[in-house]
């Protein structure tokens, strides 16, 4: 199946959004510091990257969030948003000043993706394989389909 034409776009161009809210459609390099895939923000609250596609009636989100498990997340849906949540707690105990790069974020993390339609908690699916890849599936809503009756 090939997915419909941009099926999301145009509903992430706002570049004032909250942290850790998606901007598909956009290229990384294009968007202001606080609006990129990765990181920190002011308010201390990390995000994680995220890969969103439709496939057959789904749209899939999947993200890989290393150290963690689905129990450790929190997945909220609200009308057309998802949000995933949670924190990467670090194991070592490493001073600061012993670092030559600190690329990893490790903390709290929200992310929120906003989706072209109506989202139904009850019919999302969610996995997080060995590999510590989040597998969100939301089924795409039917669409009512309008047949004219004529009278004969």
């Amino acid at each position: 199946m090939v997915p419909s034409a941009f099926p999301f776009h145009g509903i992430f161009s706002s570049f004032g959004q909250e942290a850790g809210e998606v901007n598909a459609g956009l290229e990384p390099s294009s968007l202001p510091p606080q609006n990129q895939p990765q990181g920190g923000s002011a308010s201390g609250v990390g995000r994680i990257a995220v890969d969103i596609y439709e496939q057959d009636n789904y749209y899939i989100i999947k993200a890989p969030i290393a150290g963690l498990r689905l129990s450790d997340l929190d997945i909220e849906i609200s009308d057309n948003v998802i949000t995933i949540r949670g924190t990467r707690q670090q194991t070592d105990s490493v001073p600061n000043d012993q670092y030559y790069l600190q690329e990893c974020f490790w903390g709290e993390f929200s992310r929120s993706v906003t989706l072209p339609c109506v989202i139904d908690p009850k019919k999302v699916k969610a996995t997080f394989n060995k590999e510590c890849i989040l597998k969100i599936l939301i089924p795409k809503e039917e669409r009512v389909k309008i047949v004219r009756i004529n009278e004969g």
